[in-house]
């Protein structure tokens, strides 16, 4: 592959361009080899490109060069180039000037974003998940466990949830969260945003339950504090305590080194009584070699 078959692949993605944030090339589910370090995304007026691992310099600036096409041709007022393989994850504004405030939109819905931080505040490949707690959290109680900033509340809400208990580590996060409930007109009067350690305040949470909807969207590894594969299980052997008897779990797993089975076969240990349904299809756009290795999205139900 080389950049002409890139480019193509951009001006098939930004054929009918909106505002909507789009994922345009998708290097990261090695389904392309040759661009396997590279994602390129389009946020409104911002073309973002990350580069996850250092390569050859006159390889980077093709890269560059050619971003620089892509903004001049789509009309784009920013171009900003992440490279992840550094210690911050450094964004540099290649072209243009970065608003004092950005947002990510999805679904008429709007995120607010800071390209100050590593993590830009929005995972745009979760896009399915958050339409499923749209479209399912109706008169409900939501639990939403690592919350970071927030978007499946703001979902929940905007699919009228009768309430959202947020819990995340990172008060900042969280702040974020209140923000993006506010930036799309949304009363919170019915939303906590509460910084406990999850696996430590379990008594805590489970006051504000029973919840008639629980998510679960955890980092797959974050040293000191969870790591999937000893720790997933700790959530899982609580959910009948915090559910009511006809819970909907939205159970999410990003670690391409653990597959659906390792999900599927932590709730028939641990929470039998949680019988699985479906999983979420992912988006075209976040194209895959192996399925397995993708995000999971996995939907259980109560019986």
């Amino acid at each position: 592959m080389n950049i002409l078959s890139l480019e193509k692949i951009i001006d098939e993605n930004l054929k009918n361009k909106t505002q909507e944030y789009k994922r345009l090339f998708h290097g990261r589910g090695n389904f392309y080899e040759d661009f396997n370090y590279l994602t390129i995304d389009s946020i409104d007026d911002i073309l973002f490109a990350t580069i996850f691992e250092e390569i050859n310099k006159d390889i980077e600036k093709e890269i560059i060069d050619f971003l620089e096409k892509i903004y001049e041709k789509y009309y784009y007022k920013t171009l900003v180039l992440q490279r992840r393989y550094l210690n911050n994850g450094e964004n540099e504004v290649l072209k243009g000037t970065l608003n004092k405030q950005n947002h990510a939109i999805e679904n008429g819905l709007k995120y607010s974003i800071n390209f100050s931080n590593k993590n830009i505040g929005f995972f745009a490949d979760m896009k399915k998940g958050r339409q499923f707690v749209y479209e399912n959290a109706k008169d409900k109680k939501v639990l939403n466990l690592f919350s970071y900033t927030c978007s499946f509340s703001v979902c929940a809400i905007k699919g009228e949830a009768k309430e959202v208990v947020n819990i995340d580590m990172a008060k900042n996060a969280l702040n974020t969260g209140r923000l993006n409930h506010q930036i799309n007109n949304l009363d919170t009067k019915n939303v906590k945003f509460l910084p406990y350690n999850i696996l430590k305040s379990w008594g805590k949470i489970k006051k504000f339950g029973p919840y008639d909807l629980i998510i679960i969207d955890p980092p797959s590894f974050q040293k000191g504090s969870f790591a999937a594969t000893k720790d997933y299980e700790k959530i899982i052997k609580r959910l009948d305590s915090l559910a009511s008897e006809k819970c909907i779990i939205l159970s999410c797993l990003n670690a391409p080194e653990l597959d659906t089975d390792f999900i599927k076969s932590l709730f028939e240990k641990f929470a039998p009584e949680f019988k699985y349904v479906k999983r979420l299809d992912n988006l075209e756009e976040f194209i895959s070699k192996d399925k397995e290795k993708s995000l999971k999205n996995m939907i259980f139900e109560k019986s």
